[in-house]
């Protein structure tokens, strides 16, 4: 569609991967749909078969919408949908992304809980780091004890989850709220998968392995990033190769050792990479864009102190993927940061395969990511 100037090809994939997930979620009879707004923030609620006599557990699910990176993607995702189904309703910035309504569904049926899902405002309407007061937001409101009290769930069994960009919100969110005094709730877990978790080096090995690899190549990622913060995509080319955060950069210097990947990868991965590592770069790309050393936008960065006050965490990494080393290095990090952590790593995994569940697409290990992390959560929720 993009060769023949049909369609742009990020609003040719995202509306082709919008229809794989867009299996209604009424389809389960065991599953109560509702939408409605947590504190003017827009959410679906899943609610499973409830047994009056026992608290459900409850999930907060962040879809890849995307937290920033995958923005403006989903966005054009959204858009070419409404075009496409006529909708009287289209309009910029509008919300509305359905297509983790199949995953919802199950979790809410196989978990017996409240599934809220979270529709954060997107790129163009907002850029960071309006998404993540929307979730912060969205995830208080839910956590007042009326709320709860309202959907039968226990405030000791609450977790929050996201995948890609939305696994980057769940932790930013899960940072936040470990050190918020003021919330009488905790999160009892946080389930990211294949999350985006850093922007200061796109020459780990998993970048280099998986540079041009479907569905996420590393040119493609790093101009997420830019939507993001609404910045300059003259930078792209300069970041790609990491003149972001050359030697000669002071504000990024601090912060190279917590993404020292030669000391947080496994041998295994590390051996046939080298560093890059940029004498002298750009320093203009971060005096613009102070948000790329943001822990906000980069939970992998965060202070360890910070790390150390997380909950029980399991991370989904994949191998074909260029995000794959985020995950593994967060794992670690949190590891000696005293956290208990699940990796869980799928050798033929490619980024986005849990939502590749249904025909055509129904590929094996979409079905097994999935009820891999369905069955930690049954078991840790």
């Amino acid at each position: 569609m993009h060769y023949l100037g049909l369609s742009h090809h990020l609003l040719a994939l995202n509306f082709i991967i919008g229809s794989f997930g867009k299996k209604s979620a009424w389809s389960s009879a065991q599953v109560n749909v509702t939408d409605t707004d947590f504190d003017g923030v827009e959410v679906r609620v899943f609610e499973g078969p409830a047994k009056p006599e026992e608290p459900l557990n409850a999930a907060l699910f962040i879809f890849t919408g995307e937290a920033g990176p995958w923005q403006a993607q989903n966005y054009g995702m959204e858009m070419a949908r409404c075009q496409v189904e006529q909708r009287a309703e289209c309009k910029p910035g509008g919300g509305g992304i359905r297509y983790y309504d199949e995953l919802c569904t199950a979790m809410a049926e196989e978990l017996n809980a409240v599934i809220v899902s979270i529709e954060y405002r997107l790129v163009p309407k907002v850029y960071f780091p309006e998404q993540i007061h929307d979730v912060v937001r969205a995830t208080k409101y839910f956590m007042q004890p009326e709320v709860l009290q309202k959907y039968s769930v226990d405030p000791g069994r609450i977790g929050v989850s996201g995948d890609s960009a939305g696994g980057n919100l769940a932790a930013a969110l899960g940072q936040q709220f470990s050190q918020d005094p003021n919330l009488k709730n905790k999160l009892k877990v946080q389930a990211l998968i294949y999350p985006v978790l850093q922007a200061l080096d796109f020459n780990t090995p998993s970048y280099q392995q998986n540079v041009n690899t479907p569905i996420l190549p590393r040119y493609v990622m790093v101009k997420y990033w830019v939507d993001y913060f609404k910045g300059n995509y003259d930078f792209v080319q300069a970041m790609i190769v990491n003149n972001h955060t050359s030697l000669d950069v002071e504000e990024a210097a601090a912060l190279r050792a917590r993404l020292n990947w030669m000391s947080l990868l496994p041998e295994s991965i590390t051996k046939n990479y080298k560093p890059v590592v940029q004498a002298t770069g750009n320093t203009r790309i971060v005096q613009e864009i102070p948000q790329l050393l943001d822990a906000r936008a980069a939970p992998l960065i965060a202070d360890q102190e910070v790390l150390q006050h997380l909950p029980k965490t399991y991370i989904l990494t994949c191998e074909h993927d260029v995000l794959r080393d985020d995950g593994i290095m967060y794992a670690k990090r949190l590891e000696s940061a005293g956290v208990e952590v699940t990796l869980d790593h799928f050798e033929d995994g490619f980024h986005g395969c849990m939502i590749f569940t249904s025909w055509p697409t129904n590929f094996s290990v979409g079905v097994r990511t999935r009820n891999s992390y369905i069955k930690w959560l049954d078991q840790n929720l």
